[in-house]
């Protein structure tokens, strides 16, 4: 009996530095900072929203239109200031690559389907308040809202080339929603995040009438969704 009670102590005893490691803490001066930087990548996939003209239907130059999902990715760097325990500012610049695609088929019988990828470069900019949990241990959950603006570097509103079949404005405004998981290491947070991204700004250049989807599409809008990976300090 004695010596089965003194295993279980040396066995307690032994066990006391890693239960005293699972429970240690992470960055415990941490939330005490009024500010803090980060980087950020990841993955997004974009689709436009497609509301047709009247005349898409009143004519019967096209059988249909159709846009579909497409990858690209993300790069760029994270600002965060604290407002109270619980809510922050944050500021998260980066560039997406991202990718949409059109599909579309003339009304001609035995006419092919033809899928054309618009390419587009954001110089993304949203502004975004994080709503904080309480911090559980090493582990907190927070959601997250806000307003961006988008630039796109790729967009062809101006370009002169014979061969564009989509005119395509550079400048857009819309909201985000998200959410997403901080884990605390010893040296930085571990933070995956999802949100989605909408535009509310129409895409579509009408300046030139003479490209026949101008005429059957009536708006464009952005929708993306994004899957980061947020690495802070």
């Amino acid at each position: 009996m004695r010596r089965g009670n003194l295993l279980i102590f040396f066995f307690l005893l032994a066990a006391f530095p890693v239960l005293a490691q699972r429970t240690m803490l992470n960055m415990p001066e941490h939330d005490d900072k009024p500010y803090y930087f980060g980087i950020t990548f990841g993955l997004n996939f974009s689709v436009y929203q497609i509301q047709y003209t009247q005349s898409f239907a009143a004519t019967d130059t096209f059988k249909r239109i159709q846009p579909h999902w497409q990858p690209g990715f993300n790069l760029g760097l994270v600002g965060n200031l604290k407002l109270s325990n619980f809510i922050d500012l944050r500021f998260v610049p980066s560039l997406a690559f991202a990718e949409k695609n059109i599909e579309y088929q003339y009304n001609i019988p035995g006419d092919s389907t033809l899928n054309k990828t618009i390419e587009a470069i954001y110089m993304h900019l949203p502004l975004q308040l994080k709503f904080k949990s309480d911090r559980i241990n090493n582990f907190r959950f927070y959601g997250l809202t806000g307003v961006k603006f988008d630039y796109d570097l790729a967009a062809n509103a101006r370009s002169h080339r014979t061969d564009e079949f989509l005119k395509i404005s550079p400048v857009d405004f819309g909201y985000e929603l998200g959410v997403g998981f901080e884990f605390f290491n010893p040296s930085f947070i571990f933070s995956p995040e999802i949100k989605l991204s909408q535009g509310l700004t129409n895409q579509l250049y009408s300046g030139d009438k003479h490209l026949q989807l101008n005429n059957a599409i009536q708006s464009l809008y952005t929708r993306m969704i994004v899957i980061s990976i947020h690495l802070e300090g």
